[in-house]
């Protein structure tokens, strides 16, 4: 299971629809690597200039991988985490997570950074099994 969802958040749930506040407080504990790594790269957005931010370290363990991986591939965490910090993310590899400003889709920065061209320029030996 990828969130560790309160009994409290479960009963908002099937009762109806819950506050996003609350949906990302959950992320937040549950995948705390993926979730501070976006915190940080949406700061370093907000306080320069450049048009987007990006992680190119690899995590520490598989563990904090699982936890980028479950957050990127989620559409309603994804979008919730875009929403909460007021970014755009992007995702290449196992850890490269990029944040670009907002309306940054369709442009060209954004473009060439989820291009199939990166994609394939971005690859390597060390990568191929994460």
């Amino acid at each position: 299971m990828s969130l560790d969802v309160s009994p409290k958040l479960l009963a908002e749930a099937e009762a109806g629809d819950i506050r996003e506040e609350d949906f990302v407080d959950t992320v937040r504990t549950s995948l705390p690597y993926a979730y501070d790594l976006i915190a940080s790269l949406a700061a370093e957005l907000r306080d320069g200039t450049a048009e987007f931010t990006d992680n190119q370290t690899p995590p520490p363990s598989e563990r904090e991988r699982g936890q980028l991986l479950r957050a990127l591939a989620s559409d309603a965490i994804r979008g919730s985490l875009e929403r909460h910090f007021g970014v755009t993310l992007a995702f290449q590899n196992c850890h490269r997570v990029a944040a670009f400003r907002p309306g940054a889709r369709g442009g060209e920065t954004y473009g060439r950074f989820t291009s199939t061209r990166a994609q394939v320029l971005n690859q390597s030996a060390e990568l191929r099994d994460c």
